[in-house]
């Protein structure tokens, strides 16, 4: 079985793409966007090289890439194609078995895909651990619990949840409370962003270890 971890957010813009690639270079593990919808600025893929040392070997591509920057179901339908979910296989490679592969959703969990089969319904039948990545900013505490909720609905494996942006621990620790579920750590938004200081911003703020854990 392959050693994955999912990675998803409560929303859409919250940073889990930079996320991502910190974990990615913390882990060394693999990377993996099955849908990337919008191609005119820098997918998402693109992000994660530019922010990681990984090598093209660790990067795999998109399973779809889709050109307008929307839900994944009405973007394939701009351009005139449909999802089909039993082509969004998890890639292998050598060794996956002991390598971590990094999964990124698009957007938050209930996305549509199809018509009929929502974001949340994929990570079902990979059946990877899930990192929930929320904002410390107003707001976060109704969708994270939300977020949480449909995942404790269908049975999938929670890992813990991380914070993106400046530290709120009354808000982080309400969410503890209230879900049960491990905080993992919290990134601060950096600026400059590069290889380097998202690096160094892991290191200080997360421990490597908390995500090689079952849930």
């Amino acid at each position: 079985m392959t050693n994955g971890l999912i990675i998803t957010a409560t929303d859409t813009d919250v940073g889990k793409t930079v996320f991502s690639a910190a974990l990615v270079e913390a882990l060394k593990a693999h990377y993996w966007k099955p849908i990337q919808a919008g191609l005119e600025d820098e997918t998402d893929l693109e992000t994660v090289k530019r922010l990681t040392n990984a090598s093209q070997e660790r990067l795999h591509p998109e399973t779809y890439r889709l050109k307008t920057p929307c839900s994944p179901h009405f973007a394939a339908e701009i351009d005139g194609i449909t999802i089909d979910p039993q082509k969004l296989l998890i890639p292998k490679f050598p060794n996956s078995e002991n390598i971590p592969l990094i999964i990124e959703g698009a957007g938050g969990l209930l996305v549509p895909l199809t018509n009929t089969h929502l974001q949340i319904d994929q990570f079902k039948i990979w059946g990877q651990p899930i990192i929930l990545c929320a904002r410390t900013k107003l707001g976060t505490i109704n969708h994270t619990l939300l977020s949480v909720e449909a995942i404790k609905n269908r049975g999938l494996p929670l890992l813990g949840i991380v914070f993106i942006g400046d530290t709120n621990t009354n808000t982080e620790q309400t969410i503890a409370n209230f879900t049960g579920a491990r905080i993992l750590g919290t990134l601060p938004i950096q600026s400059p962003l590069n290889k380097d200081t998202l690096a160094k911003a892991f290191a200080r703020h997360f421990h490597t270890g908390d995500f090689l854990q079952k849930p």
